[in-house]
């Protein structure tokens, strides 16, 4: 009867503890336990924004952070900046998650970034946002979030909003599968996009070399190739996506691209001052401040 009874227990127990991982990871996407601190006004705002999509067959969303004084200076024109990301994320996620209103106010103050029209893009395929898969972000069988991405979407912002035209004031980057996806699309898109970068993200895919950055990037013309400037970075923690970056750095000083590439304490994980939402954070400065650099550049 003891036993019986201990058992019971045991399944409830196991039951709940189940539930509880279920809704963790699957309903709330499994949040970061110790989130970056916001501030509670940069002046910034995030706003989520819908078009009619050619490519995906449906009303898809992106969110949109204008600069300061955009509403002011309405003859001034500015650089773009997508953002891709991860698996069981959205268009919301750099905003909620990743506190890039933060980022961006600490960067556009320091002057390491110029003032610049900020996009997240929805990146999620067909199937919808899960924790079991990475988005598709290219043409497949699941939508064609390429064409999307790199060349329908680039269209609506260039007639919606005030940006530079040339692809050297454009650039694409994101985190983990994002990352992964930033060079997949960019790649392609260099009519579109002059900048690349990834954090912690991976450049060889399961479904074939013909999505994977690491073959797409030796197929360049020597033209493109000069144009391209591309910064990378992966989490020591992050063993498996560290060496794809590490392979991916090694292939683009052999093709002679512009490029940085850092190694940094911590990685994906759910809790830790260098770790999951907090590594992205932190290290969107660094990205955005190479993009800054790349902006000035051409400006001067």
């Amino acid at each position: 009867m003891k036993i019986s009874k201990f058992l019971i227990s045991l399944v409830g127990a196991i039951a709940l503890l189940t539930s509880a991982g279920y809704y963790y990871v699957f309903i709330l996407g499994a949040p970061q336990l110790d989130p970056p601190k916001e501030e509670a006004d940069t002046g910034l705002k995030f706003q989520l924004a819908t078009f009619n999509s050619q490519a995906m067959g449906a009303v898809r969303n992106y969110g949109v952070i204008l600069p300061p004084g955009y509403k002011k200076n309405l003859q001034k024109r500015y650089p773009v900046i997508f953002l891709l990301h991860g698996g069981h994320d959205d268009a919301r996620a750099y905003a909620d998650k990743y506190a890039v209103l933060d980022v961006l106010h600490e960067l556009y103050k320091s002057g390491k970034l110029p003032p610049s029209i900020v996009i997240t893009p929805d990146g999620n395929d067909n199937r919808g946002s899960s924790p079991l898969y990475d988005p598709d972000y290219f043409d497949g069988p699941n939508g064609k979030m390429g064409t999307l991405i790199g060349s329908e979407l680039v269209q609506v912002v260039k007639s919606r909003y005030r940006t530079l035209e040339q692809p050297q004031f454009w650039a694409l980057g994101g985190l983990s599968s994002g990352g992964w996806g930033a060079l997949n699309i960019g790649l392609r898109y260099l009519n579109n996009f002059h900048i690349l970068f990834s954090h912690s993200g991976y450049f060889t895919d399961n479904s074939g070399s013909q999505n994977s950055p690491q073959q797409i990037v030796q197929q360049l013309s020597a033209e493109d190739r000069k144009q391209l400037r591309v910064y990378l970075d992966a989490g020591l923690n992050d063993t498996n996506l560290l060496a794809s970056t590490k392979a991916f750095n090694e292939t683009l000083n052999k093709l002679g691209i512009a490029h940085v590439f850092y190694a940094f304490p911590g990685g994906h994980g759910l809790s830790g001052a260098d770790i999951g939402w907090n590594y992205f954070h932190k290290h969107l400065k660094d990205s955005l401040s190479y993009v800054g650099e790349q902006f000035k550049k051409v400006k001067s």
